[in-house]
């Protein structure tokens, strides 16, 4: 009885670090969810799924939140090229970002509320529940950084 004691307490340990070793491994990254928030409203704008592979990032927009008058799921007709008229649910808005020291860097990001296209980096901040997350155009001090916050 003693044997399934010791056993099930250890396997309960080794369970509980390995779930915070994973919950720790994920703030290092932004793979995940993120809810963008509105420069001017300070209120949520969209969620975007970041996920990478073979060390790239990418993120699409999941959801957006709209007045309940508004076009719910309306299309990029500001975009050009591929995105041109797709719908922004399902819009592939950042590309291109990999691992550089502390940051991602090296990507792009596209605004649908205007089509255009900016260089991007993004950066954890706050133990990884917030992505700083810049868009400029030719150097870096040239643009504009928002904040958004981890989801999952």
């Amino acid at each position: 009885m003693r044997t399934l004691f010791k056993t099930t307490v250890t396997a309960s340990i080794m369970m509980a670090a390995l779930a915070m070793a994973a919950a720790a491994a994920a703030t290092d990254s932004p793979v995940g969810t993120w809810k963008t928030i509105d420069d001017a409203t300070g209120k949520p704008k969209s969620i975007i799924r970041i996920t990478e592979s073979n060390g790239v990032l990418q993120g699409k927009i999941e959801k957006l939140f709209r007045a309940p008058d508004m076009d719910q799921n309306p299309n990029c007709d500001k975009c050009t090229g591929a995105n041109k008229d797709q719908p922004i649910i399902g819009l592939t808005i950042l590309t291109g970002l990999k691992k550089d020291g502390k940051e991602w860097t090296g990507g792009e990001i596209t605004d649908p509320a205007d089509g255009k296209v900016y260089k991007s980096k993004a950066e954890l901040i706050e133990g990884g529940a917030k992505l700083q997350v810049r868009g400029y155009r030719g150097i870096s001090m040239f643009g504009r950084t928002q904040t958004w916050v981890r989801e999952e």
